[in-house]
């Protein structure tokens, strides 16, 4: 973990359920339930690991640290490196030309088209995007959203018709949205859930006229005090605005917004950047601050919520007495340090309730079924206490919850989903957010559960396409992240932000007789398209091509020529994708750890709804790899762009097999190397032959090695490249490679990371882009004047051009050049995964983690 990103090591397992009695469960959470008929064998060994490390709620952890290492590894990197990049991107001038956005359409996971049995569809999402970690409303009808790594979007119409409004600040990520009593709309910018992909920030943003306004680079609060952090809660107490951030607790006057930020309490200084204990592997962990709580009676008697969700020494809650911080206990609240991990508090809007969400790091490492300590209540409106448990995972799973087997329940992912919004309304109206929506009307005495996780499992459900989701209504996406209360034309309104970006609806709304809420409305209409994609795929259609694309927590996208809607064809998380250039319905759709899945009619759905092999619209096609565990997260699988039939994946094997889609079966890959034990591939490229592949293990700071593997796919010549730490090519992380069609000696990689100036690890290096002639015997960087920027992926364009997507943008080297440009305009500063080149040869595509999929005319850069 790297002081440049909040990730998480990965927490004590926790087992998935196996509920065979799930129709159709998404694949991340409970895939075991849809497989079992028909993969009996395989699923010993799958039920095996995951008993041995869990669910979707580690699968979120363990994201979150490979995402982290990509970027970090070999140390830590300092405070400033992304606002020092976008800096320098700003001085580079642009090539000619535009991006165009294709995937700014309405996202439909439950697309009737694609009701194969393995899917999510008929879950009763609907409508998705990206994931949205900041909620705002006023009472004329605007409403405003931050994805988490989107931006901020307002719309004027309760939700719907977005715009976004962030677009020339240098970080799109969001931490929180306020608006404050006097109508400024507060951006804290820098995710702060500890989940995969969670950016740093540059600071907090006001906009004074947020109804009419944009962000712009002016509009940040005091100087560079709070660069390179995360901040998961901003709170307005009196005339002062207080800051929860990954660095400490801090604040700044409401009235006089040009002071720097004041660092009230940071619990363990020397763990800072720049601090004697700032090497540590577990400094990120030691400053951690969660939100802030007020007695409404005496504003300057403040609660600070601080600590790591797995637990620290310093985790608790703090008070000012005597001029300094003390841990102090909270009347009925537990206040232990292993009872005190992630908190929210949430005041009535009359001071008479306080509530809030507590996670525990003990049950986070002790109890397979739920992280959640409870929802508590202060009935005397302090947080002082006491406090009164309203509800504890048990109690939730029965108040009309999706989640009732064991393994996992309400709560499970409590130290990554929660929100707590108070009725102003009503001090005993109260709606809590975990992985499902809940609702209390009698002060957290009782709940409902208005937005389950999913309609699977419900009597109501059915997977007729007729029926869309039977007799169930639409709910929300599952994972919970922001909350807030507006109102339209008078009529108020609740707006819920999670993974699958935002759902309203009536705040006193209707419900059947489970409490499920007849009455959501999905925002998500294509005009706010953050949508996080790792991946990209593009094939010929009848009518033009077929873009597919991998996305987190939303499954495998698919857009076909005439489709005024996409439809989702895969459900869980969508990892690495190819797709045939000459017939776009040859998808090939990676799960996680180099689970993959192939299809040859796009998944489109036959009717028959069966786990019969004999009629199934998808088959499972993993490497071995996939089975043992050893593999990325999101794991490398590849094709040769000169034959369709060749395919690369990596984990800690490099595997090949030449049935192209028409493989059935993961018997059909070949070992060709073993990159050796804890070795794990990062990157793998081939063409004509020839096969790369990145590697890295350990791939955390400590004792963090990587490397590159060489030979053909003939199973000949294979051997480790010498990359000496000190060497040409850095010792960080291998993330992307392209290979000469013409000459596949001819190869270029990219390297995550920062360089030298930002990282203190060893063997950090300089440069980003390295050019190979000789099949990676001897390396040349290329990097020039491309901004030291994390490097995702790499692409040979226009005659021997390159494009490089990185965490910032997309840059062009032109044919025989050595200087950097811009490519083209239009695209929205934004994290770019993977670029690749279409059927047609001339049209690049860029998979981007939070503003969708775009593509760039090549033909552009003549003029």
């Amino acid at each position: 973990m790297s002081a440049a990103l909040v990730v998480a090591p990965v927490v004590p397992a926790t087992a998935a359920p196996g509920d065979d009695s799930r129709p159709v469960p998404y694949r991340h959470h409970v895939e075991q339930a849809t497989w079992r008929a028909q993969h009996a064998a395989q699923l010993k060994t799958l039920d095996a690991r995951e008993e041995e490390e869990g669910g979707e709620a580690e699968e979120i952890a363990e994201r979150a640290e490979q995402w982290a290492e990509a970027r970090s590894a070999p140390g830590i990197v300092a405070p400033g490196a992304y606002s020092a990049a976008w800096a320098q991107q700003q001085s580079l001038p642009r090539t000619a030309g535009r991006w165009r956005e294709i995937t700014d359409l309405p996202y439909n996971s439950d697309d009737p088209r694609y009701r194969d049995i393995d899917s999510n569809s008929s879950g009763g999402a609907g409508k998705v995007t990206g994931r949205i970690t900041g909620m705002a409303a006023d009472n004329a009808g605007y409403v405003y959203a931050g994805g988490a790594d989107g931006g901020v979007w307002r719309s004027r119409s309760g939700g719907g018709r977005w715009q976004p409004i962030s677009e020339r600040l240098p970080s799109p990520s969001t931490g929180d949205l306020r608006l404050d009593r006097k109508g400024r709309l507060w951006y804290a910018t820098g995710e702060a859930n500890t989940s995969a992909t969670s950016f740093v920030g540059t600071g907090v943003y006001v906009l004074r006229d947020p109804r009419h306004g944009s962000f712009r680079s002016r509009d940040r609060v005091g100087g560079t005090e709070l660069e390179s952090t995360t901040i998961r809660k901003l709170r307005f107490f009196g005339n002062t605005v207080w800051a929860a951030t990954n660095r400490g607790a801090f604040t700044h006057s409401l009235t006089d917004l040009s002071g720097p930020w004041r660092a009230e309490f940071v619990p363990n200084p020397a763990f800072l950047p720049g601090g004697a204990q700032a090497a540590d592997p577990n400094a990120p962990y030691k400053n951690i601050i969660n939100d802030f709580a007020v007695d409404p009676r005496d504003p300057a008697r403040v609660v600070i919520a601080a600590g790591w969700r797995s637990g620290d020494e310093y985790n608790g809650f703090y008070t000012r007495s005597g001029g300094a911080w003390q841990r102090t206990e909270l009347a009925g609240l537990p206040s232990g340090a292993g009872d005190v991990g992630t908190v929210t508090f949430s005041p009535s809007a009359d001071g008479s309730r306080y509530y809030a969400i507590e996670q525990s790091p003990t049950l986070l490492a002790t109890n397979p079924d739920s992280a959640l300590q409870g929802f508590y209540v202060s009935l005397s409106g302090s947080p002082f206490g006491p406090w009164t448990l309203g509800a504890d995972y048990h109690e939730l799973a029965e108040s009309g919850s999706a989640l009732t087997d064991p393994g996992y329940m309400p709560g499970v992912q409590s130290w990554y989903n929660q929100f707590l919004q108070v009725d102003p309304a009503d001090p005993n109206h109260v709606y809590a957010g975990l992985e499902e929506v809940f609702e209390s009307t009698d002060g957290g005495l009782t709940w409902t559960t208005p937005g389950p996780y999913w309609n699977f499992g419900f009597d109501c459900w059915s997977i007729d396409p007729a029926k869309q989701t039977g007799d169930c209504h639409q709910t929300t996406h599952p994972d919970q992240q922001s909350v807030a209360i507006g109102s339209y034309h008078g009529r108020r309104f609740v707006v819920v932000g999670n993974d699958g970006g935002a759902y309203r609806r009536p705040v006193r709304g209707a419900a059947d007789a489970a409490g499920h809420a007849t009455d959501w409305v999905s925002l998500n209409d294509g005009t706010i398209d953050i949508l996080q994609y790792y991946s990209v795929g593009v094939g010929r259609d009848r009518r033009g091509v077929a873009v597919s694309g991998g996305l987190q927590d939303n499954g495998q996208s698919i857009l076909r020529p005439g489709d005024r809607v996409m439809g989702s064809n895969f459900g869980g998380d969508g990892g690495d994708t190819i797709v045939d250039p000459a017939n776009g319905c040859n998808i090939a759709e990676e799960y996680v750890y180099l689970d993959v899945w192939v299809t040859n009619n796009c998944a489109v759905n036959d009717g028959s709804w069966t786990r019969d092999p004999a009629l199934a619209t998808s088959y499972e096609v993993a490497p071995p790899d996939a089975e043992t565990g050893a593999a990325r997260f999101i794991a490398p699988l590849t094709m040769d762009p000169r034959d369709s039939r060749t395919w690369i994946a990596g984990g800690q094997h490099v595997w090949l097999q030449t049935n192209g889609f028409a493989i059935r079966s993961g018997e059909e890959w070949r070992n060709l190397f073993d990159l050796g034990a804890t070795h794990v591939a990062t990157a793998v490229a081939t063409s004509g032959g020839y096969v790369y592949a990145g590697w890295c293990g350990p791939c955390n700071n400590q004792g963090f090695t990587r490397g590159i593997a060489v030979g053909r796919t003939d199973g000949t010549g294979w051997h480790q490249l010498t990359l000496p730490v000190d060497g040409t090519v850095p010792n960080r992380y291998v993330s992307g490679f392209d290979v000469d069609r013409a000459d596949p000696r001819h190869v270029v990689v990219v390297i995550n990371g920062f360089s030298r100036k930002w990282t203190e690890g060893p063997g950090a290096g300089i440069g980003h882009v390295f050019e190979s002639r000789d099949a990676g015997e001897h390396w040349t960087d290329i990097s020039g004047d491309l901004p030291d920027v994390p490097a995702n992926t790499v692409r040979m364009v226009h005659g021997g051009g390159l494009a490089v997507g990185t965490d910032t943008g997309i840059f062009y080297r032109a044919p025989r050049a050595t200087r950097w440009s811009v490519l083209g305009r239009n695209l929205p500063t934004t994290t770019t995964l993977q670029l690749k080149v279409g059927p047609d040869g001339r049209t690049l595509y860029a998979a981007t983690h939070g503003r969708g999929i775009w593509s760039y005319d090549l033909a552009q850069l003549r003029h």
